[in-house]
């Protein structure tokens, strides 16, 4: 209102005496586009009172955590050299409320502290079965942890347990058993030498309702582009795990939270606690969710490609002879030793050698991809896939006869994947924010262009009324109306405003 106002005032008159009262207009558009700009700012901030605080704090749009495993159909033929065949069950699906524990400003409230905690509820109508009841054939875990010793003779008192224990290398177990847990008869006899043990084992033991420790985050409120960038994890600034300072680096933010005004160009790091590791993931195409644009980021694959692929790899070799290929990471380190390999599902981006070991696997892109979609101007996750597969590293075992004819493989176990959508919701209330945004960094071109249309049109006016008074100076002579007039001392002296012609005439 007040810049249309000053348009028709402008049009009215190009008096400079008005000039007071435009100032005053474009004054307050500044102070409008200024106040536009620190909401925009309290917004994308991780302090209290920030629209984001509470929906990174405790996030709305539901998260679901899905559950793929492999059942082996001939465990017998493989441990005699043939190649193992498996078959994919799934997904069991579950319901996954995740929000931020003790959460508390720090640093002068430059940071915050918080605690990722998860916790999942099963969705019946989303799996493909009753957990509880469906039975899954698999590698026997806590008998290939125990045989990581690698020592002779620890393999061969092992060996003597599981025979008189009736155990193998496989087992059969259901998808509740292998995911929450289970005593296990092999992990108590060897807790009876070794008290520090755990006897129970699972895949997802004690992740129920727990988190992964304590993370520092930048809040984002003196740079945009830290904001929910990780300082220290469990007090740490970096790993210790892995053999060079790139591999134990802890960068990026832990994938809840990304920095604004995101570029097609850069690189996004997200440290996985899981994984042990930092990954990063590079643009790969634009996308639309529910109406709002985004940046689909996925990891390439230098991310897990070889140390001949990718130098910078190298340091993720437990040791220098013990090196993987393209496509997995061996991350006994932070495992406690144990043979675990981590990868996408049925190998995607894998070396090929990997895949054709195991009858039953095929990589798709669409279905076994990791991605992100990012909405650029807010860094706010509207679509997200994390998808990973847990594998365990099969080799012979000196001391240990069952393996005498095992050839060396990397067996799948199970894969995963964590999965979010922007709720409607959300999505409006983004789109709301991303309005807001787009005033903001759109107003100084408004406000130039304003100046630019008032200068014009004062310039126009100028120009137009300074030649209206010429050109009237230049048509009008003064004279006498007549001589009579002019000499009637009672009316006094006129003047007659006549034009020069008529008085020629």
């Amino acid at each position: 209102m007040c810049a249309v106002s000053v348009l028709v005032f402008a049009a009215q008159t190009a008096s400079p005496l008005h000039d007071p009262l435009r100032m005053i207009c474009c004054y307050y558009l500044f102070l409008l586009g200024a106040h536009l700009f620190l909401m925009s700012q309290q917004e994308i901030v991780l302090v209290e009172g920030s629209r984001v605080f509470d929906s990174w704090k405790k996030p709305p749009p539901p998260v679901y955590m899905q559950f793929y495993f492999f059942n082996m159909t001939n465990p017998k033929e493989f441990l005699a050299g043939t190649k193992p065949e498996v078959k994919q069950i799934g997904p069991y699906t579950y319901r996954e409320y995740r929000y931020k524990d003790n959460v508390s400003m720090v640093a002068n409230g430059k940071m915050v502290s918080a605690y990722n905690t998860k916790s999942f509820v099963f969705l019946r109508e989303k799996s493909v079965g009753d957990p509880a009841e469906d039975n899954i054939t698999t590698v026997n875990i806590p008998a290939w942890v125990s045989h990581e010793l690698k020592n002779f003779w620890k393999a061969s008192m092992v060996s003597i347990w599981m025979n008189s224990l009736k155990s193998d290398l496989f087992t059969t177990r259901t998808v509740d058993e292998l995911l929450w847990g289970y005593k296990d008869p092999l992990l108590v006899r060897v807790a009876g030498t070794k008290p520090e043990v755990e006897t129970v084992f699972g895949l997802m033991y004690k992740k129920n309702g727990s988190n992964d420790g304590e993370f520092i985050y930048h809040t984002g409120e003196q740079n945009y582009m830290d904001y929910g960038r990780i300082e220290t994890w469990k007090g740490q600034r970096e790993l210790t795990f892995w053999r060079s300072n790139y591999s134990n680096s802890i960068v990026g933010s832990d994938g809840s939270a990304f920095h604004p005004l995101l570029d097609k160009d850069e690189r996004i790091h997200i440290f996985t606690p899981d994984l042990c590791r930092t990954i990063y993931m590079e643009f790969e195409k634009d996308v639309e969710v529910k109406g709002i644009p985004a940046y689909r980021f996925t990891p390439p694959p230098s991310v897990l490609a070889s140390k001949e692929e990718n130098p910078d790899n190298e340091g993720f070799c437990v040791t220098p002879k013990e090196c993987l290929g393209t496509g997995v990471l061996k991350v006994s380190p932070c495992r406690k030793g144990a043979p675990v390999v981590a990868s996408f599902p049925h190998f995607y981006l894998a070396d090929n050698k990997y895949v054709a070991a195991i009858e039953g696997l095929s990589p798709e892109r669409t279905h076994h991809q990791t991605f992100l979609d990012l909405n650029p101007t807010t860094g706010v996750i509207v679509r997200a896939h994390k998808r990973a597969q847990v594998n365990i590293l099969m080799q012979r075992i000196p001391g240990f006869p069952t393996t005498r004819s095992l050839n060396e493989t990397v067996f799948p176990v199970m894969f995963l994947n964590e999965s979010v959508e922007i709720d409607d919701a959300s999505s409006e209330r983004l789109k709301k924010l991303l309005l807001i945004s787009n005033l903001v960094s759109n107003f100084p071109l408004v406000i130039v262009g304003l100046g630019v249309i008032l200068l014009m049109v004062f310039v126009i006016l100028l120009c137009r009324a300074r030649k209206q008074k010429s050109s009237a100076e230049d048509d009008t002579a003064y004279s006498p109306v007549n001589d009579k007039e002019k000499e009637d001392p009672q009316n006094g002296t006129y003047i007659g405003l006549t034009p020069k012609a008529n008085v020629e005439a």
